[in-house]
C-alpha cells in the first residue's frame, strides 16, 4: 500500500484540487493506497473541505489536530497511522507535483530506501526563499555528510522500515533523509517539478535559516553524542577547570616573584569564575547522561494531540 502525508494548515482553497489531482496519479499506479490529510489547526475552513472529501472518499484519512503544533508534528501523525510499506509525504500548498509519484515510486525499485525530491527550478521568491534554501542545504550537506540538493523538499519516499522507531521534534523534518541514514538507508535524489503557490501565502520566512542552523547543532550532537553527552560537557568542563588552574598559577607567580598583589589583577576572580563554569559543565553532563537515560528507556511519547479523526480505526 503506498501512503500520502499532506499536512495542512490554512489551505481550504488547494485541498480539494490537490486530492483529486493525488488520487488520479495513485489510481493509475495500480496499487492500494491512502491519503492521510493533517490539519494542523486550521482556522480557514480547511476543516469542513477536508471532511467533505473524507466522506467522500474512504481511502482518504483525516486528522485534526487541537491547535497548530507545526508541520513536524503534523508529518508525524502521517507517519504512525499510515499503513502503507511506501510513505510520501508532500505539501499542501500544491507546490509539489503528484505526478512525480511514479518516477519516485520507479528509483524505490531500483533497491533505494528513501527517494528525496530536489526542487532544481523552485517557483519561489529568489531572494527570501531560494537563495537561504540554498545557502542551508549546502550546510546541512557539509556537516551531516548527507549530499542532497534539496533537504526542504517535502516531496519523498520513504520505505517504511527506515523510518520506523523514528521520532521528531521541534522542526526536525526535514532533517529526516540524515536520521535514516543513521539506519543504514540508501538515498538518492530526483528532480521533481515545483509549481508557484497557487492560493494562501508563504508560512516561511528568512527567519527559518537561523532555525535550520540551530535544528542542525542538535542533529550533529544527536549524530555525534546522543548516548554519551558526558563526553561534550565533560570535555568542556575539564577545559574550563585547567583554565582555572592557570590563571591561579598566573596569579601566584605575580604575587610571589613579582610581588603584585591578588586585589590588584582580574586573575583571581577570573580563577573563580573558570573553575565554577567548569564544575557547572561537568554537572550538567551528569544531568545529561540521565536524561538520555529516561530519553532511551521510556515509552515514546507523541508531540501532538488529535482532536478527532475520520475513517480510521483508532486515532489518539
Amino acid at each position: 500500500m503506498l501512503s500520502v502525508i499532506i499536512p495542512i494548515y490554512n489551505e481550504r482553497e488547494t485541498v480539494r484540487p490537490l486530492y483529486e489531482k493525488t488520487a488520479e496519479v495513485l489510481e493509475k499506479i495500480g496499487q492500494p493506497w491512502e491519503i492521510l490529510f493533517i490539519n494542523d489547526g486550521s482556522h480557514d475552513g480547511s476543516e469542513e473541505t477536508l471532511d467533505a472529501v473524507a466522506a467522500e472518499e474512504s481511502r482518504v484519512k483525516v486528522l485534526h489536530f487541537r491547535r497548530n503544533f507545526g508541520q513536524t508534528a503534523a508529518m508525524m501523525a502521517g507517519f504512525d497511522h499510515a499503513r502503507g510499506e511506501i510513505i510520501i509525504p508532500m505539501d499542501g500548498d500544491y507546490q509539489n507535483d503528484p505526478e512525480d509519484i511514479p518516477n519516485m515510486l520507479a528509483k524505490l525499485d531500483e533497491g533505494y530506501d528513501v527517494v528525496s525530491g530536489w526542487r532544481r527550478d523552485r517557483q519561489d521568491n529568489a531572494i527570501k526563499r531560494n537563495l537561504p534554501s540554498i545557502m542551508a542545504n549546502k550546510l546541512i550537506s557539509f556537516v551531516s555528510g548527507v549530499r542532497l540538493q534539496d533537504f526542504g523538499c517535502s516531496l519523498k519516499a520513504y520505505r517504511r522500515d527506515v523510518i520506523e522507531g523514528v521520532r521528531l521534534y521541534g522542526e526536525m523534518h526535514r532533517f529526516l533523509p540524515i536520521y535514516t541514514s543513521w539506519h543504514g538507508a540508501r538515498i538518492t535524489e530526483v528532480v521533481v517539478g515545483h509549481f508557484a503557490r497557487r492560493a494562501g501565502k508563504s508560512k516561511y520566512g528568512l527567519e527559518r535559516v537561523l532555525k535550520v542552523v540551530l535544528d542542525l547543532m542538535v542533529v550533529k550532537f544527536l549524530d555525534r553524542h546522543a548516548q554519551k553527552p558526558m563526553y561534550v560537557f565533560g570535555l568542556i568542563g575539564f577545559i574550563m577547570i585547567a583554565i582555572s588552574a592557570a590563571f591561579g598559577l598566573w596569579a601566584v607567580t605575580l604575587n610571589l616573584f613579582y610581588g603584585k598583589p591578588f586585589i590588584t589583577t582580574p586573575l583571581p576572580l577570573m580563577t573563580v569564575f573558570t573553575f565554577m563554569t567548569g564544575v557547572i559543565c561537568v554537572l550538567m553532563g551528569l544531568l545529561a547522561e540521565m536524561i538520555t537515560r529516561t530519553f532511551y528507556e521510556s515509552q515514546g511519547k507523541r508531540i501532538y494531540l488529535v482532536r478527532e479523526a475520520r475513517n480510521l480505526d483508532a486515532a489518539a
